[in-house]
């Protein structure tokens, strides 16, 4: 199966934030229109280094990993967590981008196929 890593931007650089403990995982939005899709993840634990996005066949992958690293309570926090969307066929693979913005959001946008 074929793989395309999908480079992320990011409007930040060096902007650390505190890692809470708790927090109510798995916010994810889905919009798909005529003429185009988007994902939005919550993904405010992680750096954009610590975040992988590509495309598997016609499967969207989203890795996100941290080793372990001390919390705001002095705790040692590690955390991984991996996700996986079949991608609509009209979706253009090739036009897939992502971002992560300063809140930890992370938006992954395709245009559709002509």
């Amino acid at each position: 199966m074929e793989s395309t890593m999908i480079p992320m931007s990011h409007d930040w650089t060096g902007k650390e934030w505190d890692w809470p403990l708790q927090h109510e995982d798995g916010t994810v939005k889905v919009n798909n229109t005529a003429d185009h899709f988007d994902v939005q993840l919550d993904c405010q634990f992680f750096t954009p280094k610590e975040i992988e996005v590509r495309v598997a066949g016609d499967q969207l992958v989203v890795h996100g990993r941290h080793e372990l690293r001390s919390g705001p309570s002095g705790m040692d926090i590690a955390r991984e967590v991996h996700r996986s969307y079949k991608l609509p066929s009209d979706v253009d693979p090739k036009s897939l981008k992502s971002n992560l913005d300063t809140s930890g959001i992370l938006t992954i946008s395709a245009a559709k196929k002509k």
